[in-house]
């Protein structure tokens, strides 16, 4: 087994710690990656605090994560000592369902092992996660970091760029498509850019008067204020592509209205509680809602080589480790421009 340190959830309502525990021994197609840097995932705050049900404890949360290899098996062609990679959402699937035979590992028939907080195929146990010293995954499920993308900026990547990016390219946003991203927080941040940067005009649509004036920065013509009844409805029947980032419980009719026709509503984020729409909102235009995750192992690579051209980024805000349980109430507070990501260095090198 391989001795690790990280830092994990032992129940709902208590602080995250200081954890021991041990990876599997590397077998032949394994790589063991010493983590640099992990992105902090609002999914991360829902899982150690359960507010999904269903966390498995201890959860070491984490899936955002970028190091250097620290040892390879055998089998690895892919991949040398100290270079630098990345590991996303997926540790593993199934391997022989037609998802994973197309390439969509992430809609595995049989449940795709995450990260975290996901039965573990090799040990029978629970997976954990990036916030810790270092991590054990098949070459399969590694992905190498172009050299123009700075290290610490590019985790968030792994988790809000492959989920906005995913469905920019499945709709085939382009030049001279019109996209409007709802929503201005770890997720949207990324979408507005990386539209802007699939070439497309984007305008975002948030509740908070105070990011208004973040759109130009982030590569939107112009921002709404979407609880604005008068400012959506100027707004109607007007975007090719939405893309919702949004959480929290809001009016996915009205948001449905800002389509044209044959326009494509995306659901990204994901609300607690589940919502209503009405079938005119569809019908009227020949309008589609529909939803998206992450996207598979190739597309994840062919992502970060996109961004990699065209400059994309998180804007991040690092913090220490011991610091998780302060920037998981900021988040509660919406207190982040934009993504927290924690400098798992130190603890990297006190494990050895």
């Amino acid at each position: 087994m391989f001795r690790c340190d990280g830092y994990a959830a032992g129940s709902a309502t208590t602080a995250l710690a200081h954890f021991e525990f041990e990876r599997r021994s590397p077998g032949p197609r394994d790589v063991v990656i010493e983590i640099d840097f992990c992105g902090v995932c609002h999914s991360d705050l829902n899982r150690a605090r359960s507010v999904w049900g269903g966390t498995l404890y201890p959860c070491v949360p984490g899936h955002e994560i970028v190091g250097r290899v620290k040892q390879v098996g055998a089998e690895v062609r892919r991949f040398a000592e100290r270079q630098r990679v990345g590991v996303g959402v997926l540790v593993d699937s199934c391997r022989h369902c037609a998802n994973c035979s197309q390439g969509f590992p992430q809609y595995c028939d049989e449940g795709a092992t995450e990260t975290y907080n996901s039965m573990d195929r090799r040990t029978g146990g629970h997976t954990f996660g990036g916030y810790s010293s270092h991590i054990v995954v098949d070459e399969d499920f590694v992905l190498s970091l172009p050299e123009a993308l700075e290290s610490a900026a590019t985790a968030p990547l792994l988790c809000a760029g492959i989920t906005t990016y995913s469905p920019l390219k499945r709709w085939q946003v382009r030049p001279g498509s019109r996209v409007a991203v709802v929503g201005l927080g770890g997720l949207g941040h990324v979408g507005v850019k990386m539209a802007a940067a699939f070439g497309a005009e984007v305008v975002l649509f948030t509740t908070s008067p105070g990011k208004l004036g973040e759109a130009a920065r982030l590569g939107a013509s112009r921002a709404v204020l979407s609880n604005d009844p008068k400012a959506i409805a100027a707004e109607t029947n007007s975007f090719d592509f939405v893309l919702d980032t949004v959480s929290a419980d809001h009016d996915v009719d009205a948001l449905l209205a800002l389509l044209r026709r044959d326009g494509v509503l995306v659901q990204v984020g994901v609300p607690a509680e589940r919502y209503s729409i009405h079938a005119g909102s569809l019908i009227a235009k020949r309008r589609s809602l529909a939803g998206s995750g992450i996207g598979g192992l190739a597309e994840t690579q062919e992502m970060l080589e996109f961004c990699a051209a065209k400059g994309v980024a998180a804007d991040i805000e690092m913090i220490g480790i011991d610091e998780i349980d302060a920037a998981f109430d900021r988040m509660l507070r919406h207190d982040i421009k934009y993504r927290f990501v924690i400098d798992m260095r130190k603890l990297a090198r006190a494990a050895g």
